[in-house]
Order: structure tokens, then C-alpha cells, then sequence
């Protein structure tokens, strides 16, 4: 790994935003960063090297970020969206019941024995495709309520759902894991909390903002850096670490001048750097050489916005129904942990992979079926969710 490296790795990571750029397509970003490190991984040049164990190191502390910014942006402190939760965890349910059997069915035809996995994937929903679908489209109203809080129960599940599936064999001891992460972030959201009330954290906040302290940011790396550490010593995922510590930043409210700065750090940077490094550990040429999993991939997708569309027999819309079937963190930590474990088929992380690009395109299909529907708001766009953060979280 070299500054050059690090210098291509950022050039071809702008790909993601000029095919990000056209406002009708609602493409998601890492497409882009995606195709550039297929292009420069295995499938193409080989230019860049995915198993260079420092760009392994910095891919995986870009996946943690990512996943904390996701954890964060969960609106769990949103009033309208705790009114809907009832309705959204009996589809999310219905959703994961549906998933089963389908998934077995799936596993059994193309032989990979990963029934528990694909059952975890089509039940996923991802709040990082799905809420800017909604936003940019203005759409509203009780049904998308109802939806958004089914995509942030199935997210939350599935994340804490998916050691568990892709490593049956070890099992109990990722359980173990995952209870000692998720126990840690339990703890952080009560000390967090008393710290926000009893105004610790406003004059901490304070005293970085007039001296440049980036406190925040400091101690927010730190902790996160300590719960991967936690997660990769109990032999759990670094996603379930960083999704966790994001949920109880998200449930005292996460401060605007953080937000900002994470955000610099994980989009200027390490985000992209980690999807590029995904790209260049995807070896397509595998799906030539197993075309069956070209098939399992879009059957992946194809069954994902199926079992979600089923809930259409619940009363909700649709287009609404198939918007929620949009994926993305799920499928890509699967590939990921998968690949580096050893756990999946030669060909099959990318097969994951394209099943998420196809869901992706159902649910960018679907979103503008639902505005011909008319279920939009006058509301703004982003006006839908908010975190409903105090007034002394917005200091930038």
C-alpha cells in the first residue's frame, strides 16, 4: 500500500458520485465505487490488490464507520415513527416468516446450504437506500410512516441476525459475541444519556466548538475503535459494533457538529475507500466460471421484493411495499465477512452482491410508481424523519 495507491483509490472513488449525480436515477452512491474497484480488483487490471492487509485494515475501519453513520441515521427518537412502529414490527415479522421457507427452497435448488443466510438477506431492508429514495421524492403519508419503521426494525434485526446465519456451525459462540456488543452499546446509551442531562455533554460540546477541539469526534473513534476491538475478539462482525454504538448515538440524539465531521471522515474518505476495496475483492470472473450463481443472484433480489410485496395483503400500497424490499448493508457485509472467513462459494459473495442491485432497482422503480400514487407530502424534502435533535445539538 502506497500514497500512489491511496491517490488511485480516491480518483476512482469520484465515480460513485457522478453516477449518483443524475437526480432520476436515485442510484446510490457506492454503484459507483463498486464498479471502479471491479474494474481495478480481481475481475479487471489487478491493480489493486484487496488481500494488502493495510488496505484491508483501513476497508474495515471505513466498514465500521459506515455502519455507525447507518445505526445513527435510525430516526428511533421520531414520535410519528414510534406511532407506526406497531404496524412496521408485524411486517417486518411477516416479511422474515415469508423469507424462510423461500430461502430453504433457494439454498436446496443451487446446493450451498445457506438457507439461514438467504433467509436473512430477502427479509433485510436498508435505511441507507430507502431514506433517500423517500426524501428525495417528497413522499408521505401514513403508509410510508408505516414502512419506515418496518425497514428500521428489519435493519436493525438483520444486521444483529446475520453472524448468526453465516456461520451456523459457530453459532453459539457469535451469539455470545453478539450479546457481549450489544450489552456494551446498552451501557454506552445509559451513560451517554446521563451525561446528556445532566449537561455534560452541551459543555463539552461548547468547549470543542470555541477551542477546535473535535472532542466529539475524538471520543465517538475511540469507542467505536474499543467495541470492533470487543466485536473482533468475540469473533463478531465489526458491523454489529459500529450499527450498535450508532443506535444509542441516535437514541440521545447525535449532535449536528458530529454528524458533520463523521461525515467528512466516512464520505470524503474511508467510505469510499472501503466499497472500492469491496469491488476489488469481488472476483466476477467467478460467475462465468459458476453461471448458476448469476441466477442465485437475481433470484436473491427478485425473491427479496417478493416477500416484501406480499405485505400488500396487509393493506399497505404496492409500490410501497417493494420500495422497502431496497438493500444494501446486509448483502454487503454478508460478501464481506463471508469472503474474509472463507464461508461462501467461489462466485457467491458476488451473486449477494448482485441480488442487492437488484433490489436497488426495484426499490428506485418502486418509489416512482408511489409518486404517481400520490402518496408524497408538501412537506420538504428530509421533512419526513428527523432526528428530532435538540436546538444545542445544531451548533456546526
Amino acid at each position: 500500500m502506497s500514497f500512489a495507491t491511496l491517490a488511485v483509490i480516491s480518483l476512482v472513488a469520484i465515480v460513485g458520485p457522478l453516477l449518483a449525480l443524475p437526480p432520476r436515477w436515485h442510484l446510490p452512491i457506492i454503484l459507483g465505487e463498486l464498479a471502479a474497484g471491479i474494474v481495478l480488483g480481481a475481475t479487471g487490471s489487478g491493480r489493486l490488490q484487496a488481500d494488502n492487509e493495510t488496505f484491508t485494515f483501513l476497508a474495515d475501519i471505513g466498514f465500521a464507520l459506515i455502519m455507525f453513520v447507518v445505526g445513527a441515521q435510525v430516526p428511533v427518537r421520531d414520535h410519528r415513527l414510534r406511532a407506526a412502529l406497531g404496524i412496521g414490527v408485524l411486517r417486518a415479522v411477516g416479511v422474515g416468516l415469508l423469507s424462510v421457507p423461500l430461502a430453504l427452497v433457494v439454498a436446496r435448488i443451487f446446493g450451498t446450504g445457506h438457507g439461514a443466510l438467504y433467509a436473512v438477506l430477502m427479509a433485510s431492508s436498508s435505511a441507507a437506500v430507502i431514506l433517500p429514495i423517500v426524501d428525495s421524492l417528497g413522499l408521505g403519508g401514513r403508509p410510508v410512516l408505516e414502512m419506515l419503521a418496518q425497514v428500521a426494525v428489519a435493519d436493525a434485526a438483520c444486521i444483529v441476525a446475520l453472524p448468526l446465519a453465516i456461520d451456523p456451525n459457530h453459532a453459539g459462540r457469535a451469539a455470545l459475541g453478539a450479546l457481549a456488543v450489544l450489552a456494551c452499546a446498552a451501557v454506552l446509551f445509559v451513560i451517554l444519556r446521563h451525561l446528556e442531562r445532566v449537561g455534560l455533554r452541551r459543555r463539552m460540546h461548547q468547549l470543542s466548538k470555541d477551542r477546535e477541539f473535535a472532542l466529539e469526534l475524538r471520543i465517538s473513534l475511540a469507542i467505536l475503535f474499543a467495541l470492533a476491538a470487543l466485536a473482533t475478539r468475540m469473533h463478531v462482525s465489526i458491523m454489529l459494533a459500529g450499527f450498535s454504538f450508532g443506535l444509542a448515538v441516535a437514541g440521545v440524539g447525535e449532535p449536528r457538529r458530529l454528524a458533520h465531521q463523521l461525515f467528512a471522515v466516512t464520505e470524503g474518505f474511508l467510505g469510499p475507500l472501503f466499497f472500492v476495496w469491496l469491488g476489488a475483492s469481488l472476483d466476477l470472473r467467478e460467475l462465468g466460471r459458476h453461471p448458476s450463481f448469476i441466477l442465485l443472484g437475481v433470484v436473491l433480489g427478485v425473491g427479496a421484493a417478493a416477500t416484501h410485496a406480499a405485505m400488500r395483503l396487509t393493506g399497505q400500497p404496492l409500490p410501497i411495499g417493494a420500495l422497502a424490499s431496497g438493500q444494501l448493508g446486509v448483502p454487503v457485509a454478508a460478501a464481506t465477512v463471508g469472503s474474509q472467513l472463507h464461508l461462501l462459494e467461489p462466485g457467491e459473495p458476488a451473486a449477494l452482491i448482485l441480488g442487492a442491485l437488484v433490489t436497488i432497482a426495484v426499490a428506485s422503480l418502486s418509489g416512482g410508481l408511489a409518486v404517481r400514487a400520490g402518496l408524497v407530502t408538501a412537506a420538504s424534502p428530509g421533512g419526513q424523519l428527523d432526528h428530532q435533535r435538540p436546538a444545542e445539538h445544531d451548533g456546526a
